[in-house]
């Protein structure tokens, strides 16, 4: 069983960074010379997704102007030479990837936008990824949960370590653990405080889902900010199937915040084989 779906939830406001998202998605914003929405794409796409799902909201278009054919672009570069910048824009699609997109009426929280979805996916098993969480990984994070899904044929989560004082900002998770990587998940809670918070396990923007999820979902009340919370289905799920959690291989930046998105412009900048030579020279020579 293959995971061939994947949902990308690009409905949200960005408020943490206006006024730069007041026109454009804070998923269009680059790192280096991606957006962020292209990092969790092209993590999809080499995890063997091949169907793109975007849940948009208004002020949108950008996301799927992005990836569609832009002709007078290429035909310009076509005309002037530039055959490695011409690579570049077509390999943004490539042709055997379905890009797809419908839209979230309401904001309403991560689990509706997940429901949103749920007449696209059917009943197969499907991936969800925030891009807010930039995930760097070798193999890629999204690649290596779809090999564990192939050997446990269950719902998984990434999830790291996060400080006691952070427990707050995710969805944390407790339970037994199989093995170094994997824990058999006895409960999850969004956003709990630090004193009830059940272990220190936090979610990442990473998720394996099996189709049960969207009529767990579909029953929950109202949950954390008064939103259809993705956690709570997942902690309904719990009752009727396993789900585990996965201590993935890599580094996560949380560019839903400055700091994050600020943090995996350098270090992506640092590794990158056109600019790390000079920009770690122009670091070093800086007063800091």
């Amino acid at each position: 069983m293959l995971v061939k779906k994947a949902i990308f939830p690009v409905a949200g406001l960005g408020t943490r960074f206006l006024p730069a998202t007041k026109a454009q998605p804070k998923e269009m914003l680059p790192v280096v010379d991606k957006p962020l929405i292209q990092y969790a794409v092209e993590e999809a796409y080499a995890a063997g997704v091949r169907e793109m799902i975007f849940v948009t909201g208004r002020h949108k278009r950008p996301i799927e102007d992005h990836f569609d054919m832009t002709f007078e672009l290429e035909v310009a570069l076509e005309q002037a030479g530039k055959t490695g910048l011409l690579e570049v824009v077509r390999s943004v699609k490539p042709h055997d990837m379905e890009c797809i997109y419908i839209r979230q009426a309401q904001a309403l929280g991560l689990g509706h936008a997940v429901l949103c979805a749920e007449r696209l996916v059917g009943n197969e098993p499907f991936a969800v990824l925030l891009a807010d969480d930039l995930m760097v990984g070798s193999p890629p994070v999204l690649k290596q949960m779809v090999d564990q899904f192939a050997e446990w044929r269950t719902s998984i989560l990434a999830v790291q370590e996060v400080p006691a004082d952070h427990t707050r900002r995710y969805g944390i998770v407790a339970g037994t653990s199989v093995n170094d990587r994997m824990v058999d998940i006895s409960c999850i809670v969004e956003k709990p405080a630090p004193e009830d918070a059940p272990s220190r396990l936090g979610v990442a923007g990473r998720y394996i889902l099996t189709p049960g999820v969207f009529h767990e979902i579909a029953t929950q009340p109202r949950g954390v900010g008064g939103e259809i919370q993705l956690t709570d289905g997942i902690a309904s799920l719990l009752r009727r199937e396993k789900v585990f959690a996965y201590r993935y291989d890599g580094r996560r930046y949380d560019c839903g915040s400055k700091e994050g998105w600020l943090q995996a412009n350098v270090e992506l900048a640092l590794s990158h084989p056109e600019v790390s030579e000079s920009f770690r020279a122009y670091l070093r020579g800086l007063e800091l």
